[in-house]
C-alpha cells in the first residue's frame, strides 16, 4: 500500500503535502508547531487536517505491520500463495487482514479441530469435492476408529471440518458483510416496563446503512442498562443461498445450464436438467447436496452468524464513536476558546441547597480576595442573611460581576441574585451583572491534588466557586485543569472508547493552549504542560525556576529550565508570550527563528521592534502594513509568503489575545422563569452543547432549550456544528413547551 497517497486521497491534499508532513511528524516536530511555524513545507495544512493525518498515518503503519506479521505467519505454515500475498496487499482495513488470516490462525479446540484429530480431513474433503460415486456412508465406514465409532459420527465430524473452512473464507465473510449492510436492520425491543429515555426504542428497527451514530450510542447504553434488547436482522435465505451457490457443485452445474439455455432463448425441463447432471457424473443419490446444505446452515448459524453480527456491531460502534469524538472535540475547542472576561472583580456563585452556597471572590488576576457561604435556598431559605452577605461583599470588593454555576440549585440561585442585585441598583446606585457559567467539572478539580496544591488551606466546597469565577476570567487557564472528559458536553461521552476519547482530547487542548499562546510568567504548570515540546516535568521545572530566579525577561532563558532542551525550545519557543520582557516581539507569535525578518521587515517602513510598544506608533505601523507588496518583499527578505503574511499579521497585533473576537457571554440582571415562557417569544441565548441531533441553549430558564436540526437553519444542514458553535449568542423562537417536563423546543429558523 502506498500509505502517501492513501492519506492524500482521504484528506483531498497533496501527495507532497503529505509526504513532508510524515518526514516532520519523524522528525519529533509537534503538530501545533507544524500547524503554525512549517505552513511553507506543509502548503498551509490546518492543525485540524494534520491532526487527522497523524492518526491515518499511525493507523496505516499499524495495518502494514500487522499484513507483515500475517504474511510471515503463514509463510512459516509453508501456506503462503501469490493469492494472499495480492489479498493482504490490498486489505484496506484491520479487520479485512484478519479476515485473510483467520483460516491459518492457530485454534483453541472446536469441533473441527477434534474432526482433524480423530483423522476425518480426508473424508471432509471427499465430501466438498462431489466427486465419488459411492454412498457417502460406504465411504464414511473406511475411518471409523475408536473415537469414531459410527458412521454418523464420521460424517458429522466431516461437516464440522467443512463448516469451519466455510466460515474462515474470508470472500466469504466480506460479500455477507455487505449483504448485512446492504439489507440489515437493527432491531431493538424493551426489557422493562415502560421507561421514557428509551421509548421510542420499543419495537424499533432501523436499516444499518443509515442509523444515525448518536442512536447506535443510545442503543448500545440501553442494552448495557438491560433496558433493551439488540438483534441484527439480516436476509438469512440469501446469505445461505449465496454460500450453497458457491458451495454445492450440483447448484452451479444446475444453474449454469439454466443460464446457457436463457442465453439460447431455449426453454428447459427438469428431465433435461437431471440429464445434464448425469453427463457431469454427479448423482443425487449421495447426499452431498443435502450434507452439503446442512453444513451451510450449520456453518452460518453456528459459526458466522453470531461473528458477524459482533463485527458489525463493533463497526457501528467504532464509528458512532469517532463521530461522537469529533463532535465533543470542536465542543471542547470552542469552549476553551470562550472568550476571557478581564480587568473585572468576580465572585464565584457555587449554588446548592442544604449545603449552602459557596462565595468566592478573586480579583483581575484571579487572585482570592474573599470566601463564604450563603443559605438563600431550601431548606433554609435564609433570604435576608444571604442578601446582607452579598451585599457587604459587593461594597467590601467593589464587585462588577457574578459568576453563577449552571448545576443544582442554580435557577433558585439566579433568582435570589437578581432580586439583591436589583436592591444594589436601587440603593447603592450600582450596576452589578451576572452570568451563568458551566460547572462541568468543577467538583472534579476541587477534590484534585492540583487544586489541593493551589489551596490547600481552603476547604474542598470553596474551591468549586473559585473555578467557576475563574472560569469567566479565563476559560482556557481554568479549564485545562480539568479532565476534558469531565467537561460535560458532547454526546455519550462516557459510552465511548475512553482511550481515543482521551487521546483525541489531549490534541484539542494542546491545539487551544497554542493558539492562544501562553503567558509564561503566569501560567500555571497545568497550562504549560499543553504548550508545543513541553511535558508535565518540564512545566513544573519552568514554574520551579520562576518562582527561585523571578521573573523570565526573554526567551532563551528558557534554554536555563532544566531538562528544556534545544529540541523542546525550538518547539516551544513561538507559543511562550513574555508582555514586558526584553524584546517586544517576544509578546507576538513572530518565533524566534523568524526575528531577523521581522526586524528587516519593520524597519523596511521605517520603524523598530521598540516602536511596538507605543500605541501612537503602533497604528501607524499597522498602517503601513498594510500598504505592503507581500510577494515582493518576501522575495527580498528571502522568506515564504506564508510565513511572511503570519509576521504581519502578529506585528499588527502584538499581545493580542485571539479569543476577543469570540462571542462575550450574556450578561444579565434579571431572571426569566420557566412560567414567563410562551409560544413565539423571541429570546437571545447561549449555545451550551451541540450534539449530531440539534443544539442546547440557555435562554435563562432551568433546563437548556433544543433547537432540533431541523430547527437550526431554513437550509439543509447535515451537522449543528457547521452552523453555530459552543459559546455563540444567538436569538431563538419558542416553538414547543413541555411543563411538567420543565423542557422547551427552540427554532432559530426565519431569525
Amino acid at each position: 500500500m502506498n500509505i502517501v497517497q492513501t492519506i492524500a486521497n482521504e484528506l483531498n491534499v497533496k501527495s507532497y503535502q503529505v509526504e513532508k508532513t510524515i518526514e516532520l511528524i519523524d522528525s519529533g516536530n509537534t503538530i501545533p508547531f507544524i500547524a503554525r511555524y512549517r505552513k511553507e513545507v506543509t502548503g498551509g495544512l490546518s492543525d485540524e487536517t494534520l491532526r487527522s493525518l497523524d492518526e491515518r498515518l499511525k493507523y496505516l503503519r499499524n495495518l502494514e505491520e500487522r499484513k507483515g506479521e500475517v504474511k510471515t505467519s503463514i509463510e512459516n505454515q509453508g501456506k503462503l500463495t501469490d493469492e494472499i500475498i495480492k489479498n493482504l496487499e490490498i486489505a484496506q482495513t484491520l479487520a479485512e487482514v484478519e479476515d485473510i488470516y483467520r483460516p491459518y490462525k492457530q485454534k483453541k479446540k472446536t469441533r473441527a479441530t477434534v474432526a482433524k484429530a480423530n483423522g476425518l480431513e480426508p473424508l471432509a474433503q471427499i465430501i466438498k469435492e462431489q466427486k465419488e460415486t459411492k454412498p457417502i456412508e460406504e465411504i464414511a465406514k473406511k475411518y471409523l476408529n475408536e473415537n469414531v465409532q459410527t458412521v454418523e459420527d464420521a460424517v458429522q465430524g466431516a461437516k464440522d471440518i467443512i463448516a469451519e473452512e466455510i466460515s474462515d473464507d474470508p470472500e466469504f465473510r466480506k460479500q455477507i458483510k455487505k449483504m448485512y449492510y446492504r439489507e440489515g436492520f437493527i432491531v431493538t425491543k424493551s426489557l422493562k416496563e415502560e421507561n421514557p429515555i428509551y421509548n421510542m426504542y420499543n419495537d424499533f428497527k432501523e436499516k444499518i446503512s443509515t442509523i444515525p451514530s448518536h442512536r447506535i450510542l443510545a442503543i448500545n447504553r440501553g442494552e448495557k442498562e438491560e433496558f433493551l434488547k439488540v438483534s441484527i436482522d439480516k436476509p438469512v435465505e440469501k446469505i445461505l443461498e449465496f454460500i450453497e451457490k458457491n458451495v454445492i457443485k450440483n447448484l452451479k452445474v444446475k444453474q449454469n445450464y439454466v443460464k446457457e439455455k436463457l442465453n439460447n432463448k431455449i426453454t428447459s425441463s427438469n428431465a433435461e436438467i437431471m440429464n445434464f447432471q448425469k453427463k457431469e457424473k454427479t448423482t443425487q443419490s449421495n447426499n452431498y447436496e443435502k450434507i452439503l446444505k446442512e453444513t451451510v446452515e450449520d456453518s452460518f448459524k453456528r459459526l458466522i452468524e453470531p461473528s458477524v453480527d459482533r463485527e458489525i456491531r463493533a463497526d457501528l460502534t467504532e464509528k458512532a464513536d469517532k463521530q461522537a469524538i469529533e463532535v465533543f472535540g470542536k465542543n471542547a475547542k470552542q469552549l476553551l476558546l470562550g472568550a476571557p472576561i478581564k480587568g473585572l472583580t468576580v465572585l464565584g456563585f457555587d449554588p446548592a441547597y442544604r449545603t449552602g452556597c459557596k462565595l468566592a471572590v478573586i480579583d483581575e488576576t484571579g487572585k482570592v480576595l474573599d470566601t463564604g457561604v450563603i443559605y438563600p435556598t431550601e431548606p433554609q431559605n435564609d433570604i435576608e442573611g444571604s442578601e446582607k452577605e452579598l451585599i457587604k461583599l459587593i461594597v467590601k470588593d467593589n464587585i462588577q460581576m457574578i459568576a453563577i454555576g449552571n448545576g443544582t440549585a442554580s435557577r433558585e440561585s439566579e433568582n435570589f441574585v437578581a432580586n439583591t442585585l436589583k436592591k444594589v441598583k436601587e440603593t447603592l446606585h450600582k450596576d452589578v451583572y451576572y452570568t451563568i457559567v458551566s460547572e462541568a467539572g468543577a467538583s472534579v478539580y476541587s477534590a484534585s491534588k492540583l487544586a489541593s496544591e493551589e489551596y490547600p488551606d481552603l476547604n474542598v466546597s470553596l474551591r468549586g466557586a473559585i473555578s467557576i469565577a475563574r472560569r469567566l476570567q479565563d476559560p482556557l487557564a481554568e479549564f485545562v485543569k480539568i479532565d476534558p472528559k469531565a467537561i460535560g458536553i458532547g454526546q455519550y461521552q462516557h459510552d465511548v472508547d475512553q482511550k481515543k476519547l482521551s487521546e483525541s482530547l489531549e490534541g484539542v487542548v494542546e491545539d487551544a493552549v497554542n493558539t492562544v499562546g501562553v503567558d509564561v510568567n503566569t501560567a500555571t504548570p497545568s497550562l504549560l504542560s499543553y504548550v508545543s515540546g513541553i511535558n508535565k516535568t518540564i512545566a513544573k521545572n519552568i514554574v520551579k525556576y520562576r518562582d527561585e530566579n523571578g521573573t523570565i525577561k526573554e526567551r532563551k532563558e528558557l534554554l536555563k529550565v532544566p531538562k528544556l532542551g534545544k529540541v523542546a525550545y525550538e518547539q516551544c519557543a513561538g507559543f511562550i508570550r513574555i508582555p514586558n520582557g526584553k524584546n517586544p516581539l517576544e509578546n507576538t507569535g513572530v518565533h524566534p527563528e523568524s526575528y531577523e525578518v521581522a526586524e528587516e521587515l519593520l524597519k523596511s517602513i521605517g520603524f523598530t521592534k521598540e516602536d511596538l510598544l507605543d500605541k501612537e506608533k503602533l497604528s501607524k505601523i499597522k498602517a503601513k502594513l498594510n500598504e505592503i507588496n507581500i510577494k515582493e518583499l518576501s522575495n527580498k527578505l528571502n522568506v515564504g509568503e506564508i510565513t511572511f503574511q503570519d509576521i504581519i499579521k502578529e506585528l499588527s497585533k502584538p499581545g493580542r489575545d485571539p479569543r476577543e473576537d469570540m462571542p462575550k457571554p450574556i450578561l444579565r440582571n434579571d431572571v426569566l422563569k420557566f412560567e414567563d415562557l410562551r409560544e413565539g417569544m423571541i429570546l437571545t441565548g447561549t449555545v451550551r452543547n451541540i450534539t449530531d441531533f440539534g443544539a442546547f441553549v440557555d435562554v435563562g430558564v432551568k433546563h437548556d432549550g433544543l433547537v432540533h436540526i431541523s430547527e437550526i437553519s431554513d437550509k439543509y444542514v447535515k451537522r449543528p456544528s457547521d452552523v453555530v458553535s459552543i459559546g455563540d449568542i444567538v436569538k431563538v423562537k419558542v416553538i414547543g413547551i413541555d411543563n411538567e417536563r420543565q423542557k422547551v423546543k427552540l427554532s432559530m429558523r426565519g431569525l
